[in-house]
Formats: C-alpha cells, sequence, structure tokens
C-alpha cells in the first residue's frame, strides 16, 4: 500500500471493484431512474431503481427466474433470448408504473455491442421505455430469437451427438430442442405480451 502521506485509501466498494464511483455520479446527475441490469452466466437480473438523498429505491424488478416460474421459459437463463424477455418484461412492468424514461447502468461489467446486457436494453425499448443509446450496440433480430443457437444445436448434433447432449442437457430436460429455440422464444414472448394486455 502507499504511505504517502496524502495518499487516500479508496472507500470500501471501490476497492472491493464493485462501484465506480465516477461512472455512478454521471448516472445520478442525469436526474432518471436506472435501469440497473446485472448478470452471471446462468442468470440476469434487472431493476429500475431512482436514487434519492437517503439511499436508492427499487422501483421495480425482473428476475430470469420469473421467466421460468410464471412464463414457461425452458431455455437457458443466461443468454441473449432470455435477455431481450427479461428487458421486455420490465420494459412492461415500466409502462404500466408509468416510467417513461431511464438510463442504463452495466456497473462494472465489460460493454460489449451484441451482448446480452444490450439484448436486456433492445427488450425495455421494444416494450416503449425511452432510454439513450446507439444503435449499433443492439443484437439483431435473429439473435434476439436465438437462431445463431439453433444453427449451431443443429450442426452440433449432426457432426458430434454426444457434445450436443452434454452441452444442452439441461435444456433438452426442460422439453425444448435447443434448434427449436426461436419457436419457443415467440410462444414465451406472446404469453408476456398478452400478460399486460397485448400481443405482437
Amino acid at each position: 500500500m502507499p504511505k504517502n502521506p496524502t495518499y487516500k485509501v479508496p472507500v470500501r466498494r471501490r476497492r472491493e471493484q464493485k462501484t465506480n464511483y465516477y461512472l455512478r455520479r454521471r448516472l445520478l446527475v442525469s436526474g432518471l431512474p436506472r435501469l440497473v441490469v446485472r448478470r452471471s452466466a446462468n442468470n440476469i437480473s434487472v431493476q429500475i431503481i431512482d436514487s434519492l438523498p437517503h439511499g436508492d429505491k427499487v422501483l421495480l424488478s425482473a428476475h430470469t427466474h420469473e421467466l421460468k416460474k410464471k412464463y414457461g421459459w425452458k431455455g437457458h437463463c443466461g443468454n441473449i433470448p432470455a435477455a431481450y424477455l427479461i428487458g421486455l418484461l420490465i420494459g412492461l412492468k415500466a409502462q404500466k408504473k408509468k416510467i417513461k424514461k431511464t438510463i442504463l447502468d452495466i456497473g462494472l461489467q465489460a460493454s460489449v455491442k451484441n451482448s446480452s446486457l444490450f439484448a436486456v436494453l433492445k427488450g425495455a425499448l421494444d416494450a416503449n421505455l425511452e432510454v439513450p443509446h446507439g444503435e449499433d450496440i443492439l443484437p439483431d433480430d435473429s439473435r434476439i430469437r436465438g437462431e445463431h443457437i439453433a444453427e449451431y444445436a443443429k450442426m452440433l448434433q449432426s457432426q458430434n451427438p454426444d457434445l450436443y447432449n452434454r452441452q444442452f442437457s439441461e435444456q433438452l430436460k426442460r422439453g425444448v430442442k435447443p434448434e427449436n429455440l426461436p419457436k419457443h422464444f415467440d410462444t414465451v414472448k406472446n404469453a408476456i405480451l398478452e400478460s399486460f394486455g397485448g400481443k405482437k
């Protein structure tokens, strides 16, 4: 640790690499609620958070577990189609609560265009939630529907059935073949839209 007398020890959450306070300040200055996206290997959670003088207040939340329990999602919960659906869900919840505009907060996660983080954003945008963004960061519709996963699964099944069964074992147990993921995606998307009184 530096011993310079003017050295200041960073605050705990900065030392633990949990919060970038410079970025957080820029988000707070916007005056908008934050669309907070966090992901692990197997799940994605999204919250809309309002920053108040006495602390943050969670206004709305959605988690990929909700996709499974309420809407019958049987695909992987950490991929791009699941990310889009959870973004759509939080966007529709925001619409119902009259929340019209937010600012995206991805924390310390790497900003990689076409990733699941921005699939969440695309889902929220399709639910008419306003979020400042650049168009080139959003995944295209074929990736949103999981067509790239379906094509890979078809190739793997024909070339290496054992690896196919190992790699997609959990999804196969849940009753949806990965090559049928785009169709399953459409079914779950429509179920979400219908639960909020609409259908695309």
